[in-house]
């Protein structure tokens, strides 16, 4: 029978409607904070998500900018879909409240599990969307993702044991990710002990947003790095597919 489910977010941000519309309902801007996504704007048009391994399309069901924006997936064969409205509202000040609500029906065997890491990685999305907005305004970024092995134990003590992190990171803690040189600060850390974790470090030209999965979720981590400043992804995306081979080895 499969199950409903809804997921809300809201999230103040210290931008304009405008800035905080170009964020998410344009190609460029959600590569930027979220994934890379083609877009055909207006009602009937599509959003067009295209990871490697993946290919989504979404058809737009709301377009009112810079106020409201609705996405709805195609419906599955047993009644399975999504569906993703923002809703925007300024505020004095150059702030907005953003108000973001996932939708939709599962299919047997998406439990609470799922919705739960759903909810996790949203907050974490939406962190990033902030900073975004704060450190890099009028700015975009090429998105990169590094995959590592599935089905892996201690995902997070090999982790951070590989780029010689301390074991609870605080935010604001200044690193070295060696893999590649980068040096920023920490600035997202959520450790769940077997559950996984998402950590993030900002940089001066870049975000790094990694997702350690438990067990229920494939139990590996992968990685996603939005670069400011460079249409290049390659030489990131082979550096760090390397580094989570080896610590996962």
């Amino acid at each position: 029978m499969g199950k409903d489910f809804s997921i809300q977010k809201d999230t103040e941000l210290r931008a304009t409607p405008e800035q905080v519309w170009d964020a998410i309902a344009t190609g460029p801007g959600l590569s930027s904070w979220l994934f890379p996504f083609a877009v055909e704007p207006g009602v009937g048009g599509v959003m067009r998500l295209d990871v490697p391994g993946v290919t989504e399309e979404s058809t737009i069901t709301g377009w009112d900018p810079p106020n409201r924006l609705a996405v709805k997936s195609a419906e599955g064969e047993d009644g399975t879909f999504q569906a993703y409205e923002y809703l925007i509202e300024g505020r004095d000040g150059d702030t907005t409240v953003l108000r973001f609500i996932h939708s939709g029906h599962l299919g047997e065997g998406w439990g609470e599990e799922y919705v739960s890491s759903l909810n996790t990685g949203w907050d974490q999305y939406f962190y990033t969307l902030s900073q975004y907005l704060l450190h890099f305004p009028g700015r975009t970024a090429v998105y990169a993702l590094a995959e590592g092995p599935k089905g892996q134990k201690d995902l997070w003590p090999r982790f951070s044991a590989a780029l010689n992190l301390p074991a609870a990171p605080a935010e604001g803690d200044r690193v070295r990710l060696t893999p590649d040189g980068a040096e920023g600060v920490v600035d997202y850390v959520v450790i769940l002990g077997d559950k996984g974790f998402m950590f993030g470090v900002r940089t001066a030209d870049a975000f790094y947003r990694f997702h350690g999965m438990g067990d229920g979720m494939g139990g590996g981590v992968d990685m996603a790095v939005h670069l400011f400043g460079t249409d290049d992804t390659k030489e990131t995306e082979r550096t760090w597919k390397t580094f989570l081979a080896d610590t996962y080895s």
